[in-house]
């Protein structure tokens, strides 16, 4: 059974999951993390007959009220309730209650109202998750990136850029393309302009990334680079020599793959020792509740976390 984290009452999450329920998109048992208010509301909001949301498997929370949930604003206790929606699927997951989590979109702002530290799903997942090296993929038809940091500052990306962690993340990328593309040629994109041009444009190319190739294909994966940033894309996608790029920093990897193919994103949690998946978009709060926010991300993350899940 899937689990399904409803995410910020106040954006997008709920009336996602109530539309691709009743259009029948979410084709096998699942369990809901949630309130029951805020889906209520959503049902009620799009027209849709609430009995729906009365055939759930809904692991009911009961945190929130009608009265607390205010679509399209930022609220501590709706963020809150939010990060308690997915320690409790996480925590299912674990015990082996759930084959895997699909999460649906948290606002951090809300949540660090009450969790200063919060960085993230992925973060707070690994950690319940006793902080196993981890990354995050994004992975379309089109593309598939992952990232060797993420919800950082660029000047502390640039410093966890280090040959470790760097070829942990091939890695895991490797393993994980395996499983998803008939083969798995890895890219690790650099992390200067022109992968630092021989060192004119910076030393960390030569001296952090390349000696994690180099490692990396003495273990017999198919890895090159570091490639510049600013072909390497190019080349992955249109000239297909890629399967997958590392990314070293949050948005290497995301703008290509946002300018590519919003709407058809996965976000992928790598080295859990349970599956996880999620939509590649935020909580929408401008159109939350309006019944015109797309369901395709959360049916491919639904399609991915069965995929991975039954490869296990």
């Amino acid at each position: 059974m899937l689990a399904v984290t409803m995410g910020d009452a106040n954006g997008v999450g709920p009336e996602i999951l109530v539309r691709a329920a009743h259009a029948g998109l979410i084709p096998e048992p699942f369990r809901v993390y949630g309130d029951r208010s805020a889906l209520t509301l959503a049902a009620t909001r799009l027209k849709i007959d609430r009995s729906i949301v009365e055939r759930f498997d809904l692991d009911d929370l009961g945190v929130l009220s009608i009265d607390d949930i205010a679509p399209g604003t930022v609220d501590g206790k709706v963020g809150a309730a939010a990060v308690d929606y997915v320690e409790r699927a996480t925590r299912d997951a674990l015990s082996g209650g759930v084959s895997a989590i699909v999460t649906l979109p948290i606002n951090k702002e809300a949540s660090r109202a009450t969790r200063p530290g919060f960085s993230g799903h992925t973060e707070f997942i690994a950690e319940l998750c006793g902080n196993p090296p981890v990354t995050m993929m994004l992975a379309s038809d089109r593309l598939i990136v992952t990232h060797v940091s993420t919800h950082v500052r660029l000047s502390e990306a640039i410093a966890r850029a280090r040959t470790p962690r760097i070829l942990e993340v091939i890695r895991l990328t490797h393993d994980a393309v395996r499983r998803l593309r008939p083969r798995a040629r890895i890219a690790v994109a650099g992390l200067n302009p022109h992968a630092g041009e021989h060192g004119a444009f910076g030393a960390e190319d030569d001296r952090e990334i390349r000696p994690a190739i180099d490692a990396a294909r003495a273990e017999g994966i198919d890895v090159s680079g570091p490639e510049p940033g600013d072909t390497v894309f190019y080349n992955a996608v249109h000239r297909e020599r890629f399967d997958a790029v590392v990314c070293m920093y949050h948005d290497q990897g995301h703008i290509p793959m946002k300018t590519l193919d919003f709407d058809g994103g996965v976000n992928v949690t790598l080295g859990l020792p349970i599956v996880r998946t999620s939509v590649d978009h935020g909580t929408a709060y401008d159109i939350a509740y309006q019944g015109i926010a797309r369901t395709r991300s959360f049916e491919l993350a639904l399609s991915m976390a069965r995929l991975l899940g039954g490869s296990r």
